[in-house]
């Protein structure tokens, strides 16, 4: 878990304390032209997917909005990519800028997480959705951090 790099460089992204009544928890695998999504809580340690978004622009968060009224969460969480070497990419910064207007436009915090290979164990694990089950690698990857 942690902010956004506040680099254009290539950084490891900065593990930030969560709060202890932070219990649900949303999180999103960014994509151009779709996102997947999850939901969790701290108790279980456990996602479950969600209908991925298939939307761009102000339509996609028209929905994230929707998920987010629905769901209530305390907190998003956001998967950024890297390169295998941990150098950042155009799909990195694409992710960090969503999650800023994520938190810009909900007044929610926001936590990355390093998604590399997410959504590869997706595929290999046989999903239908691979961009619901990369959101909740993510998720469950956020969880287990949390003390």
């Amino acid at each position: 878990m942690s902010t956004p790099a506040t680099s254009d460089k290539a950084a490891a992204l900065v593990p930030v304390p969560v709060p202890d009544h932070f219990q649900s928890f949303l999180a999103f695998d960014f994509g151009l032209k779709r996102t997947g999504v999850a939901t969790g809580n701290r108790l279980l340690k456990t996602a479950s997917p969600q209908a991925t978004i298939k939307a761009e622009g102000d339509a996609r968060f028209f929905q994230v909005e929707a998920r987010i009224r629905e769901w209530q969460p305390d907190a998003l969480v956001i998967g950024v990519p890297f390169h295998p070497d941990g150098a950042a990419h155009e799909n990195t910064r694409r992710a960090q800028k969503f999650a800023r207007q994520l938190h810009g436009r909900f007044k929610l915090p926001v936590y990355e997480v390093d998604e590399r290979y997410s959504t590869t164990e997706a595929l290999a694990s046989g999903a239908r959705d691979a961009d619901a089950a990369s959101a909740c690698i993510i998720l469950e990857q956020f969880l287990r951090s949390l003390s």
